[in-house]
């Protein structure tokens, strides 16, 4: 079939201040709901009667949606239009916000939390296809980057001192809530503020039969993953997810592979650079990621901290996170996208094996302070450069669907190391009770930072096989 000719990028270099506000915008909400999620974790697991193991359902419910359904949001920007999906996804995650903080038990708190994350699928690669579409491949991206990264910090700060706010004073519920005026008003802002599309493109479909079939697939392998631990390996239920699951997706792959206008043209696995992002974007959510939710419990748990003083905690980590965003957007304009991933990698990989050795024997939050300081700078210098890379040398009319690539990686790979990281830290505290449990709890929790720190090691090893490109100066393109 013929392939019209596809929407030309804006003419202009940079977007307007109020337009790179509403994009930065999207990230800090999407960055805050994750920090203040975790901090009222152990409030909402009381509340709502969820057992250890279920608990990480109120995170997983989420990023299992966000990543099932982020090729479906990615096409969806390409196609019908950048602006159009953003303020569909910023009015999605909103409702879904209201959704979570009127909850009243279980199913409907997850249900809740799986709505955000398909708002959040739409939202987050329509925030990086206006990105990469608007401003040139080099200093401007990266400054933009920059920015953009700078707010994930920012809302991973506030999420943290809100989420012990709220929590301790108006109760779990406010934690949602809260987004409601937020994204309501990132929707409304947007109308006025970013480049109008133009009309969908014709001509193309969005390959319903891949969309299902890979959604159901991801989902299900997640599920099994996730759920495997508490009903047993061994299970039917467990068994025949994990097989339907690779049935479906090896019929996604088929699918992709004969279609006329496929979800994913499997080409784009071709692209190295694309191809290896996926793989750092899945290893920063097995380990920085998960860092939140660990830490969150070890602090109320083991230390017994309220849930606003472990909001308290959060906050020198997350603002450090901007120091290591303003060292990776001078870095990768002088030393390249490699270079700064391996320094990002490398810090936070020392900082986790640090922490490790720091958190036996519950000496208290100032011995942390320097192990998650340094963690949290590789953290920042980590983020921005590998959506750099992710997107570059991409296509503009493809960059909906290379950000989807990416950022499915990210979420469905950081729900599958949380999976079993929760399994191994909560591996032999069955039973147990006091005194007896806290210490099973801390042990558990502490494998699980060794499990991190030797995900990131295995990321080191993936950013050195990019190919040592050329500074990114004056707009050209890495190789």
């Amino acid at each position: 079939m013929t392939v019209p000719a596809t929407r030309p990028a804006p003419a202009a270099a940079s977007l307007p201040a109020g337009a790179l506000t509403v994009l930065a915008m999207a990230q800090l909400i999407i960055a805050l709901d994750a920090t203040i999620v975790f901090v009222a974790l152990p409030e909402i697991g009381g509340a709502l009667r969820f057992s250890a193991q279920q608990l990480q359902w109120v995170v997983s419910a989420y990023t299992v949606a966000f990543g099932g359904f982020l090729l479906l949001g990615g096409r969806a920007t390409d196609l019908l239009g950048r602006r159009r999906i953003y303020v569909l996804g910023q009015a999605l995650y909103a409702l879904a916000s209201l959704a979570g903080g009127v909850a009243t038990d279980q199913a409907l708190l997850i249900a809740a939390r799986a709505l955000q994350g398909i708002g959040g699928a739409m939202l987050f690669p329509a925030t990086l296809a206006l990105i990469h579409a608007c401003f040139a491949e080099g200093p401007a991206r990266t400054r933009a980057f920059a920015v953009w990264s700078a707010a994930s910090a920012v809302g991973l700060a506030l999420g943290s001192l809100l989420g012990g706010v709220l929590t301790e004073w108006l109760g779990w519920q406010a934690i949602f809530l809260v987004n409601v005026p937020l994204a309501g008003g990132c929707a409304l802002a947007a109308l006025r503020c970013l480049p109008a599309d133009g009309p969908p493109l014709r001509g193309r479909r969005f390959d319903v039969a891949g969309g299902l079939t890979v959604t159901a697939g991801g989902t299900l392998l997640v599920l099994a993953l996730v759920q495997g631990p508490e009903t047993g390996w061994d299970a039917p239920g467990i068994i025949g997810s994990i097989v339907l699951a690779c049935a479906l997706l090896a019929a996604f792959v088929a699918i992709e592979r004969h279609s006329p206008d496929p979800l994913v043209p499997l080409r784009m696995f071709g692209h190295r650079k694309l191809r290896l992002a996926m793989l750092l974007t899945c290893v920063f959510m097995a380990s920085f990621g998960a860092q939140y939710y660990f830490l969150a419990l070890y602090y109320q748990e083991v230390y017994r901290y309220s849930v606003l003083q472990a909001g308290l905690a959060f906050l020198p980590p997350t603002v450090l996170c901007t120091a290591g965003i303003h060292c990776a957007e001078r870095m990768l304009l002088r030393a390249g996208e490699r270079a700064t991933l391996l320094a990002g990698l490398l810090a936070g990989a020392a900082g986790t094996a640090w922490l490790c050795l720091a958190l036996p024997g519950g000496a208290g939050y100032w011995r942390l302070l320097a192990p998650i300081m340094l963690l949290s700078v590789g953290q920042g210098m980590t983020w921005t450069a590998m959506w750099v890379t992710a997107g570059s040398g991409v296509a503009v009319h493809e960059q909906g669907v290379a950000s989807g690539m990416a950022s499915m990686s990210q979420q469905v790979g950081g729900a599958l190391a949380l999976a079993v990281l929760v399994a191994v830290a909560n591996a032999g505290s069955a039973g147990l009770d006091g005194e007896a449990l806290r210490q099973a709890q801390a042990h558990g929790i502490e494998r699980a930072f060794w499990g991190m720190a030797g995900v990131l090691l295995l990321g080191v090893a993936i950013a050195a096989r990019l190919r040592r490109p050329a500074p990114l100066r004056g707009g050209t393109a890495a190789g």
